[in-house]
């Protein structure tokens, strides 16, 4: 599953689903209503600024960096302290799209695919998070 989820509200507002090896920013497009200002994501869309389905979406890009790119710089450098805060902006906002992973698993305790083929789970998906 792939959600769309408004930053202030926390309300999911685009559901998709795919099969498990399809990479999350193949869904980007299909993610964002056209509204948005800021996108934030996690480091699995890395590179979606240019993609060729994303040339006419104006928005700002806050994609977390890969946990090796921040290891490379020394700990000891001031830039390394500048890099964790931002990332620790992005993650504390990434969380609100984070929560309703949440509540399917850990409350409607939908953790593993329950039927055979992706319609019947879309489906199912679409009703947790309706």
């Amino acid at each position: 599953a792939h959600i769309g989820v408004d930053a202030e509200s926390g309300l999911v507002h685009s559901v998709t689903t795919t099969a498990a090896n399809v990479a999350d920013i193949v869904e980007t497009a299909a993610l964002l209503h056209g509204d948005e200002e800021t996108v934030f994501a996690d480091a699995g869309y890395t590179g979606v600024a240019k993609r060729e389905e994303m040339n006419d979406v104006k928005v700002d890009w806050q994609i977390a960096a890969k946990r090796g790119t921040i290891k490379k710089v020394n700990e000891k450098r001031p830039l390394r302290a500048i890099l964790d805060e931002l990332e620790h902006a992005k993650a504390s906002i990434r969380a609100k799209v984070e929560h309703p992973f949440h509540v399917i698993k850990n409350l409607f305790r939908h953790r593993k695919t329950r039927y055979k083929g992706l319609p019947k789970n879309t489906a199912h998906v679409f009703m947790l998070f309706g």
